[in-house]
Formats: C-alpha cells, sequence, structure tokens
C-alpha cells in the first residue's frame, strides 16, 4: 500500500469514530450518574483525565502554551466545552428535562453554529450546507420525538440552554483563537480549569457520596478514557483541520447513533420513526459536510 494514501483513508475515518465515541459518552453518564451526583461525576472524571494526561505530557516533553493570552483561550474554550457543556446536560436531567428534550435542545448547535461562522470565523455557509443543516436538525426530532415526555419547565430547561451555548461558544471560540496547539498540553489545561468548577459546584450544591460499585467503576473509566480523552481529542483534531460548521453537523447523528446503543445496551424502544430519522440526519449530515 503506498504510505501516501494513508492519511486521507483515515481523516474519512476520524469524524464518525469521534461520533462513535462522543455518543458513547451518553451511555457511559446513564450507567454512572445513579451512583453519584451529577458534579461529584464530573469532577472525578476529570482527575482521572489529569492523572492520565499529566505524566504522558511531562514524560513525552510536551510543548506548554505560552503567553498569558493563548493560555486564556485555551481555558475559556476548555470551560465551555467541557464546564458548561457538560455540566448544563447533567443538571437539566437532575432537575427532570427529559432527556430526548435534552438532546434536542443541544442538536440546534449545528444551525447556531452556523448562523455564527460567518460573523467570528468569516466561514460561508452554502445552500446545500444550510439544506444539510435543516434535514439533519428534522432527522433530530425525529429520532428522540417518543423520548420527550413530559417535565419541561422553564428552570429545568435553562441549563440545556446553556449547555447549548457552551458548545457552541466553546468550539466557535477554540477554532477562532486557538488554531494551533499541543493536544497534550492545551488538554491538561482544560480539565484543569473544568476541574475547578466541577469541584466548587459539588462542594456548594452535593453531598459527594459515592456508591463505588463494578457498574460505577467501569462507567466512570469509560467516560474519562474513551471521552473526555479519546473523543475529546478527536474533537479538537477536527476543529483545528475542518470548518465549524463541518464539525457541528457531525452533531446530528449523536442522538441516532445513541438511541441505538441504548437500543443494544438497555432495550430501549426503537420506533420506525426513529429509524427514518436516523436516515435523514445522516443525509443532512452528508449535505451539510459536502463541498
Amino acid at each position: 500500500m503506498n504510505p501516501g494514501t494513508r492519511a486521507p483513508r483515515w481523516a474519512a475515518i476520524i469524524p464518525w469514530l469521534f461520533v462513535l465515541l462522543w455518543s458513547s459518552g451518553f451511555i457511559g453518564s446513564k450507567l454512572g450518574v445513579p451512583y453519584a451526583e451529577p458534579f461529584t461525576f464530573l469532577t472525578l472524571r476529570y482527575v482521572i483525565v489529569l492523572v492520565v494526561l499529566v505524566p504522558i505530557a511531562l514524560l513525552t516533553r510536551a510543548p506548554w502554551p505560552q503567553g498569558r493570552g493563548q493560555i486564556a483561550h485555551l481555558i475559556l474554550a476548555g470551560l465551555l466545552i467541557h464546564a458548561l457543556y457538560l455540566s448544563g446536560c447533567v443538571y437539566a436531567l437532575r432537575l427532570g428535562l427529559p432527556a430526548g428534550i435534552v438532546s434536542l435542545i443541544v442538536s440546534l448547535q449545528p444551525l447556531l453554529t452556523a448562523a455564527l461562522a460567518g460573523m467570528m470565523l468569516g466561514e460561508k455557509v452554502m445552500p446545500r450546507q444550510w439544506c444539510g443543516l435543516a434535514l439533519g436538525f428534522i432527522g433530530t426530532v425525529l429520532v428522540v420525538a417518543h423520548k420527550t415526555g413530559s417535565g419541561l419547565t422553564f428552570i429545568s430547561t435553562v441549563p440545556a440552554l446553556l449547555a447549548l451555548i457552551g458548545i457552541t461558544a466553546g468550539t466557535l471560540w477554540q477554532k477562532r483563537f486557538c488554531p494551533a496547539f499541543d493536544l497534550r498540553t492545551s488538554t491538561v489545561v482544560q480539565y484543569a480549569a473544568s476541574l475547578v468548577i466541577t469541584a466548587i459546584l459539588s462542594l456548594v450544591t452535593e453531598t459527594r457520596e459515592v456508591q463505588w460499585t463494578g457498574q460505577f467503576v467501569f462507567a466512570l473509566l469509560w467516560v474519562a478514557l474513551v471521552l473526555s480523552i479519546g473523543a475529546i481529542s478527536l474533537l479538537n483534531h477536527l476543529i483545528r483541520s475542518g470548518t465549524a460548521v463541518n464539525v457541528a453537523s457531525l452533531f446530528y447523528t449523536v442522538p441516532a447513533v445513541t438511541a441505538l446503543m441504548a437500543w443494544g445496551i438497555f432495550g430501549e424502544t426503537l420506533t420506525g420513526l426513529s429509524l427514518v430519522g436516523m436516515v435523514i440526519a445522516v443525509i443532512g449530515v452528508w449535505l451539510a459536510r459536502g463541498k
């Protein structure tokens, strides 16, 4: 095999590998949150990530971010993506907002990203991409329609909206102000900042009691190692190498992949309407990512 052909093939796999790993995070959280309160769960998750990444960064002599400006931009992007987004999702669920509604609100991210990409990044969104974004959202609505349920209140919706703002602003900010950085050390900086926030929230709002069951340990290690290190590294790579709209459009497929995982693992209902929505969402992403 010609070595020169390997990179494009791997590059084509990376977006879908990211979707698979990112989607598994919702399954891991569902397995782990019953045994620990949300902010405590996130705090433990970030501690494990730092215990793994700090020695790797030091042993490999990875370059650390230079200058207050670069560090500040990385910290802000990290707080938006890790602290605000994840905290908003888990707290909305804690307040009783159905998981389907949370997914639906967060799925507005690609459309919001497209609306802001021109102003913040100078990216032009083509008509084909707008069509793909609209189809992707319609597909997502169909996927989660049977999971919306009741429990929709203004108070429970606010954290989900904050999560939407966090993941959208975080990816745009990182794309705009952090065009190049070492994944090892910069990730350490971002998670360290997020750890401070979630630790404070757990101290102020939670009992910090944990039931150390086998299922909880598995879930905690999964979201820490597979999601917070694996999926986030792929996300950072995608942000640096692609347009903001292309990256954001991938999130349309997350509810579909999560639904398939939940069906296989938990036996959750998978309706015909959900299957139709999955197909529409994939077509939408294909259009949005097209040249």
